[in-house]
């Protein structure tokens, strides 16, 4: 595990922002995160905690923070987990669960049941679904463009199995497939995520607020998102932004929501919208 900054003395902060990484606080196109660094830099010199909640793996989020240089707890899988590192101690947690140096809050369950999961829904669908454990490193280069180490950290996972959307099958069928056999499915434009129906970046998002807030405290959620796999999120926060697309235009999916959209997609989007709430606010670095 990377070092990062010393911890914050105690839980207290003005805001809070909650992000999704890919096509919000990273790129869609390339995956940089450029054009945030100065926001950032404002926010940990405020003493704002940024804190990731996405569908990637912790082995996937670990080389981002350790470039970033963030340090708070962080939300993997499609808020199936909470990691704090161990070293932080200003959370009191109703669980020992430990992983790779690293407090754990499981939400969701193992990823041996997940892989269970999905074979249980392609025999209901009548179809064989290739997750992400059937593929190599190498597979899944070619089919997503992910260079082989970023493959293998894909491939790292603890609570959730990616798999292939077959074209033979709609969205509305698998989801309904999964629905009979008691587990979620959020579908994608490739893959589809196996989830636990206990888990969610909603829930993971409310039970990290509610470790974060004191009973004194004015604090300030904000949620950055630009997808529908998002929407859970984006609903339990004060503040949702969405993140359009490179056309300017949200996903079609949340276009009703009345929601604020950045003015321009992914990091530059992020750091502009990030940047106008912290100046509303009156919060200067």
């Amino acid at each position: 595990m990377s070092s990062c900054p010393p911890f914050p003395m105690t839980t207290t902060a003005s805001a809070i922002v909650f992000t999704d990484l890919d096509g919000t606080l990273l790129n869609a196109h390339d995956y940089r995160y450029d054009a945030a660094i100065p926001v950032l830099e404002r926010l940990k010199s405020l003493g704002v905690p940024v804190i990731p909640v996405t569908s990637k793996t912790r082995a996937e989020v670990e080389v981002l923070r350790s470039a970033i240089g963030l340090s708070d707890p962080f939300v993997v899988e499609n808020g199936s987990g909470i990691f704090i590192e161990a070293a932080d101690d200003r959370f009191p947690l109703d669980t020992d669960l430990q992983m790779e140096g690293y407090r754990v809050v499981q939400l969701g369950s193992s990823y041996r049941d997940a892989r269970d999961r999905v074979a249980q829904l392609g025999k209901e669908l009548g179809v064989k679904l290739c997750g992400f454990g059937d593929l190599k490193p190498e597979d899944l280069y070619g089919i997503t463009g992910l260079a082989i180490e970023d493959a293998k950290r894909a491939q790292t996972r603890d609570f959730t199995e990616p798999f292939m959307v077959p074209s033979s099958v709609s969205s509305n069928a698998i989801t309904a497939a999964a629905t009979a056999l008691g587990f979620r499915v959020v579908v994608g434009d490739r893959f589809a995520h196996a989830i636990d129906p206990r888990s969610g970046k909603g829930i993971a998002v409310k039970t990290l607020i509610d470790l974060y807030r004191s009973p004194t405290e004015n604090l300030t959620i904000i949620g950055l998102g630009n997808s529908p796999n998002d929407l859970e999120m984006l609903d339990v926060v004060a503040h949702p932004i969405i993140i359009p697309t490179k056309t300017g235009l949200p996903h079609p999916d949340l276009t009703d929501r009345g929601w604020p959209i950045a003015k321009q997609h992914g990091s530059a989007g992020w750091a502009t919208a990030i940047e106008t709430i912290l100046n509303d606010l009156g919060l200067a670095a």
